[in-house]
């Protein structure tokens, strides 16, 4: 797998002046299912590159009551297989989902955790040669 050239820095959407360009494609608050059916959370924010302009991973919550005590995970873009007016569907299993590392907003230059992230899903990161972004879903920000 290819190490960026240099840090990468993906934003919350909901911490930018950005929006996504139809509203009706905004997923936040949906379901998020894995491959059986099963529920893994709902989509908490969307994590964008502010320089390219694309959303790049779901933020899913998961767990908790009344968001007290909810766990996150990061899911790339590339694991959505489906999306209907409710529920975000994906392509991996709930234990993927549940294994990803996880995420301490501590660290300071991100890039080995996404690198990480990457590995564990098996999709080749935004940033590598020859990566092209999904033609599903597009977003516009």
């Amino acid at each position: 797998m290819t190490t960026p050239s240099s840090s990468i820095e993906l934003i919350k959407l909901s911490d930018s002046d950005r929006m996504v360009g139809d509203p009706a494609e905004d997923i936040r608050g949906r379901t998020v299912q894995d491959r059986d059916g099963n529920d893994l959370g709902r989509v908490d924010d969307l994590l964008i590159d502010p320089e390219e302009q694309k959303v790049r991973m779901l933020h899913v919550a998961h767990g908790g009551i009344l968001g007290f005590g909810a766990t996150s995970s990061y899911v790339p873009i590339e694991a959505i297989r489906a999306i209907d007016d409710d529920v975000v569907h994906v392509a991996e299993p709930k234990q993927i989902v549940a294994g990803a590392p996880r995420y301490d907003p501590e660290l300071i230059d991100a890039t080995e955790y996404y690198n990480e992230l990457y590995r564990h899903y098996g999709y080749a990161p935004f940033w590598s040669n020859g990566y092209i972004y999904p033609g599903y879903p597009y977003y516009r920000i």
